[in-house]
C-alpha cells in the first residue's frame, strides 16, 4: 500500500482533509471515522491517522474529488464545535497507530556503498583491501562504551565508521572518551583555535557584519506577522511534507535528566543553525554543513549540557574561534533568533530541523549526524510537549 500525500486544516466546525490520490478510481473510496481514528482507502492508497481531536460521522460530512488534480477533499464535523485541533502540521505524529509504543533500540542505517562500473572517473574498487574478522562485543565491552546521540541512546556507531570519523566530529575516540574528557578536550581545542588577529579584524572592519546583522530571516517575518499565532503562520513545503511522511514514527523513553539534556542540545543546534542562516543571508552553500556542525558542541563534540548557561557560553566561544565572521554581535543575534523560533512554537522548530536535515542529507558524511541527532529530534518534537519561551525585556547584569 502507498501512503498518499495529505494535508490537514480546520475551521471552527470542521476538519478538512486533502488527500492526493492521482492513480485511483473515483468509485473505490472507503472511509472510517471514529473519534480520533480516521482511515482512508482508495486502491493502491491507504491512510491511517490518529487525530489530536475527535470528529464525528453524522451526515454533515462532505467529500469532493478533483479528477484533474487527483485530489480528494473531505470535510468532517468536529465532535465539539469551536474546538481547536493542535498539531495538524505534525504529519509524522499523525501517522502513528493509536497507542503505539516502541522500546526497540534505535538502529542506524549507514547506507550502502554502490560501485558504478559505468562511470569512468570512479576509482576502481580495491578487492585486495585488508579485512578483519568481526568480533562480537562482550557485555563488559558494551557497558564500557560511552553513550552519545539523541538522549544519549547510541554507542558503537563510530567504531564502524573510522574513515568518516574526522570529517564528522572532533572527538578522537568517542567510544572510549567520557563526557568529562570530551568537554575538557573541547575547551582545549577552542583555546588553541582562538585567533586574536582575526577577532580584532572582525571587530573593527565590520561593514560586512553590519549588513548581516540587518538581515531578516524567515522566522522574523513570522514573528512580525499579525492576525495568527506562530504555529498557524508556519507552512511546510511539499519537500518538507514528503520528508515528514518518510520518517519512521517511534516513541522515546527518556528519563528526566536525558529529557533535560535533549532540550539543551536542541537549543545548541538551533543556535548554530540561526548563525549559519544569518551568515549566508538564508542561502545555504557548500560550507553550511561544516558551519552548523562546527558551531554546535552537541554535533561536533557529542557534548551534553546541564544548564542553559553552559550552552550559551559554549556557542559564544565557538563563534569567536571557527567561522568566517567572528564577532560577538552575531552571537547575540543568534540568541535572539533562537528565542524567536522557540516562541513561535514547535512547528517553527520542526521547520528549522527539517532544513538542517536537508543540509546534512545532501552532504557526505554529515548525513551521519541526521542518524545520530536530527531525525530523532524531528520525530520527538512532534510527539512530545513543548516548552514555550516567554519574551523577557529585563536586562541582566
Amino acid at each position: 500500500m502507498i501512503t498518499p500525500a495529505f494535508d490537514l486544516s480546520q475551521d471552527p466546525g470542521y476538519l478538512i482533509l486533502s488527500i492526493r490520490v492521482p492513480y485511483t478510481r473515483t468509485s473505490e473510496f472507503d472511509l472510517y471515522i471514529d473519534g480520533t481514528d480516521f482511515k482512508f482507502y482508495a486502491k493502491p492508497y491507504f491512510l491511517r491517522l490518529t487525530l489530536p481531536g475527535r470528529i464525528v460521522e453524522d451526515g454533515r460530512e462532505k467529500a469532493t474529488f478533483d479528477i484533474d488534480k487527483g485530489l480528494f477533499t473531505l470535510r468532517v464535523p468536529k465532535e465539539t464545535a469551536g474546538e481547536h485541533f493542535e498539531g495538524l502540521q505534525m504529519l509524522t505524529s499523525l501517522l502513528a497507530p493509536k497507542g503505539s509504543r516502541s522500546a526497540k533500540p534505535l538502529v542506524e542505517d549507514m547506507g550502502k556503498s554502490v560501485l558504478d562500473d559505468e562511470e569512468e572517473d570512479e576509482e576502481e574498487f580495491d578487492w585486495e583491501i585488508e579485512q578483519e574478522v568481526y568480533k562480537e562485543s562482550s557485555e563488559v565491552e558494551l557497558q564500557t562504551q560511552q553513550k552519545y546521540g539523541f538522549g544519549n541512546q547510541r554507542s558503537g556507531v563510530f567504531a564502524r565508521l573510522q574513515e568518516e570519523l574526522s570529517d564528522v566530529i572532533d572527538v578522537k575516540n568517542p567510544e572510549g572518551t567520557t563526557a568529562a574528557e570530551r568537554r575538557r578536550a573541547r575547551l582545549e581545542a577552542e583555546t588553541a583555535a582562538f585567533c586574536p588577529d582575526h577577532y580584532l579584524a572582525d571587530l573593527f572592519e565590520d561593514q560586512e557584519i553590519k549588513g548581516l546583522l540587518k538581515f531578516r530571516p524567515w522566522w522574523a517575518e513570522l514573528s512580525s506577522s499579525s492576525g495568527q499565532d506562530g504555529e498557524a503562520a508556519v507552512s511546510f513545503t511539499d519537500d518538507e511534507k514528503e520528508q515528514l511522511r518518510k520518517f519512521t514514527n517511534r516513541s522515546y523513553l527518556l528519563d528526566k535528566t536525558s529529557r533535560h539534556q535533549a532540550w539543551l542540545s536542541l537549543v545548541d543546534i538551533l543556535l548554530a543553525y540561526t548563525y549559519e542562516v544569518r551568515s549566508t543571508e538564508g542561502d545555504h552553500n557548500v560550507e553550511s554543513p561544516w558551519t552548523i556542525r562546527k558551531l554546535s558542541g552537541t554535533l561536533c563534540w557529542l557534548e551534553t549540557y546541564s544548564s542553559l548557561q553552559e550552552v550559551l557560553v559554549s556557542f559564544g566561544r565557538r563563534v569567536l574561534c571557527y567561522p568566517l565572521f567572528r564577532q560577538f554581535a552575531l552571537v547575540s543575534a543568534a540568541i535572539r533568533d533562537t528565542a524567536t523560533i522557540l516562541q513561535l512554537g514547535k512547528a517553527c522548530v520542526l521547520k528549522c530541523l527539517l532544513d538542517i536535515h536537508k543540509v546534512f542529507r545532501e552532504n557526505d558524511p554529515a548525513y551521519i549526524l541526521n542518524d545520530l541527532y536530527i531525525t530523532d529530534y524531528c520525530i520527538w518534537i512532534q510527539r512530545g510537549g513543548f516548552l514555550y519561551v516567554h519574551d523577557s525585556r529585563e536586562r541582566r547584569d
